[in-house]
């Protein structure tokens, strides 16, 4: 067994990692962890504005890793989607946003 299943495997919840590099970053790990993980990054280029512009437009700032925790839960059925609807607009989240790695 990994360390890091040795580490995570009995913690409750879900995983999520968030990276301000490609999401291949936290996913060359994803093969030790003990269950799924949900992975943020910032895969794209060309930007080069500060850390909190970069972070909202490749949607891994803190709204958004509390999105895809919610998401998480409710995909494992510990948490009722109507909660991540509510999420997204309390957080100010725009669902129709174009994907920014595609962009």
């Amino acid at each position: 067994m990994s360390y890091i299943a040795q580490c995570l495997g009995d913690a409750p919840g879900v995983l999520v990692a968030a990276s301000d590099y490609l999401k291949v970053l936290p996913d060359s790990i994803d093969q030790w962890m003990p269950r799924r993980m949900r992975s943020l990054g910032t895969d794209g280029f060309g930007r080069s504005e500060d850390r909190q512009r970069l972070r909202d437009f490749f949607e891994v700032d803190a709204r958004f890793v509390t999105l895809a925790t919610l998401a998480e839960l409710a995909q494992d059925g510990q948490l009722d989607r109507k909660v991540v609807a509510q999420a997204i607009k309390d957080l100010e989240i725009n669902p129709e946003k174009l994907n920014p790695a595609r962009s």
